[in-house]
């Protein structure tokens, strides 16, 4: 059976300059589904790159009424642990909804969004097809300097034939040209995993 797991987590202050921070959270992606590129994923969001995400999935998928994001808040403070937690818990389950519709499952930005750390300038122009690689192109090569999963190595090594565990097929569809991932993926809920 197919499942998608997805963490938001880790939690950090980061400088953007000596008057601004901002905070971001590791987004941790395992599966075995097949409409995804990889099966795990490690990247680092903020929140206005969850606000774009949402944007960009509601014009695309006009008719799906899409969950919420926390509320950005005035009052939110960044070194107050309880606000810091409610967030991280809001973008969690904001992913955990997304990813179990089938039709924003199959908008490429989703799966720029949690598997490259592209920003979304540079995921506009890949969707687009304004840059020379494609989605799974990107995907592979953020994997590939970002390699964080041993295990992933020793699948592929296990068996390039053995389509199930092989992390570096394209399964979901994609080839060199192709800018869309596969339609017709279905997620089920996360699993249990906290």
């Amino acid at each position: 059976q197919e499942f998608v797991t997805v963490l938001v987590r880790d939690p950090r202050i980061q400088k953007e300059d000596s008057w601004h921070s901002y905070i971001d959270y590791e987004i941790f992606i395992h599966t075995n589904s097949m409409c995804f590129t990889r099966k795990t994923s490690c990247v680092r969001r903020r929140y206005r790159e969850f606000v774009w995400l949402r944007q960009r999935l509601q014009s695309n998928a006009v008719l799906i009424q899409l969950p919420e994001l926390p509320s950005k808040t005035p009052f939110f403070n960044m070194n107050n642990p309880n606000h810091v937690d409610h967030r991280r818990q809001g973008l969690q389950e904001f992913l955990e909804k997304i990813l179990q519709d089938a039709l924003l499952l199959s908008d490429s930005r989703l799966h720029l969004f949690l598997q490259t750390q592209l920003s979304p300038e540079d995921m506009e122009a890949c969707v687009s097809g304004q840059t020379k690689y494609s989605v799974a192109d990107a995907i592979h090569s953020f994997a590939s300097l970002n390699r964080r999963f041993p295990i992933e190595d020793e699948e592929r090594k296990k068996g390039k034939s053995d389509a199930d565990s092989d992390s570096e097929s394209s399964s979901s569809g994609l080839g060199p040209s192709d800018d869309s991932i596969s339609c017709g993926c279905k997620a089920s809920p996360a699993s249990e995993e906290s």
